[in-house]
C-alpha cells in the first residue's frame, strides 16, 4: 500500500487515525518478523559448529568478550543510523537486518551454555515466556494509561552508562555480576520498553516503522538476555 499521503515530519501521535493505525500495524509486524528471524538464526547456529566456536571466541579471554561487546555496540550504532535513514527504505531494512544478525551472534554464548552445556533448553522457553509477558504488560500500561514515558530518556541514558560501566569492569577485572545485577537490568530494560513504546507515538513519524520496530526489538532481545541470565544464575 502506498504511503505517499503520509507526512514524514508528523509524529504518529499527531497523525490521522488511519495513518497511526497503519504505522502501528507495520511496526509490530516488523517486530514480529525480526523476532522470528532471530529465533531462526539461533536454531541454525545452535545446531552447527558455529555455536561452540563463537562461545569459545567470546568467552575465551576477558578481552575477547570486551572486543565483541565493542563490535556489537558499533554494529548497533550503524544499524540504528541506517534504520533512521529517510532517503532509502532499503537502507532502513539493512539496518534492521544488521541488528538482528548482531543480536543473534551476541546471544550465542548464553544460549549455547543453556542448551549444550547445562542441557536446560526449558530455561530458554521459560525466559521467552517471561519476556513476552513483561513486554505485553508494559505495552498495555502505555496504551491504557496514555501516559507519555519519553521523559525517562535522560534517566535511561545515565542508567545505561552506569550499567555499561559495571559490565566493562566485570570483564576487565574478572568478577561476576550475579543474579542481582540481572534482576536490576530486567527492571531497567522494562523502563526502556516503556520509553520505547511511548517514543513510537511521540518521536517517530508514521514513515519510520522500521526504525521503531528496531528500537522495540533491541529492548525485547536485551530483556530476554537478562531474564535468561537470571534464571541460569538461580539454577546454579
Amino acid at each position: 500500500m502506498s504511503n505517499a499521503y503520509q507526512n514524514p515530519y508528523v509524529v504518529a501521535a499527531e497523525s490521522s487515525i488511519a495513518e497511526r493505525s497503519q504505522f502501528l500495524r507495520r511496526t509490530y509486524m516488523h517486530l514480529a518478523g525480526a523476532l522470528v528471524a532471530l529465533v531462526g538464526l539461533e536454531a541454525v547456529f545452535l545446531n552447527s559448529p558455529i555455536a561452540p566456536l563463537m562461545t569459545n571466541l567470546m568467552v575465551g579471554t576477558q578481552y575477547s568478550w570486551l572486543i565483541v561487546l565493542g563490535l556489537f555496540m558499533a554494529a548497533s550504532w550503524l544499524a540504528q543510523k541506517w534504520a533512521l535513514s529517510g532517503t532509502s527504505l532499503a537502507m532502513q531494512y539493512a539496518g534492521l537486518s544488521l541488528y538482528v544478525l548482531a543480536e543473534s551472534l551476541i546471544l550465542i554464548p548464553i544460549l549455547n551454555i543453556a542448551v549444550n552445556q547445562l542441557h536446560e533448553p526449558k530455561l530458554i522457553a521459560m525466559a521467552g515466556m517471561i519476556t513476552a509477558g513483561l513486554f505485553l504488560g508494559l505495552t498495555a500500561i502505555v496504551v491504557t494509561t496514555k501516559k507519555d514515558f519519553t521523559f525517562l530518556g535522560g534517566i535511561l541514558k545515565v542508567g545505561g552508562f552506569v550499567a555499561l560501566g559495571f559490565i566493562v569492569a566485570s570483564i576487565v577485572f574478572g568478577f561476576s555480576l550475579g543474579t542481582l545485577f540481572a534482576a536490576v537490568m530486567v527492571a531497567f530494560v522494562g523502563a526502556v520498553i516503556l520509553y520505547q513504546t511511548s517514543a513510537i507515538f511521540y518521536q517517530y513519524s508514521t514513515t519510520q516503522y522500521v526504525a521503531a520496530s528496531l528500537g522495540l526489538f533491541a529492548s525485547v532481545a536485551t530483556m530476554f538476555f537478562y531474564v535468561l541470565s537470571f534464571l541460569l544464575g538461580r539454577r546454579n
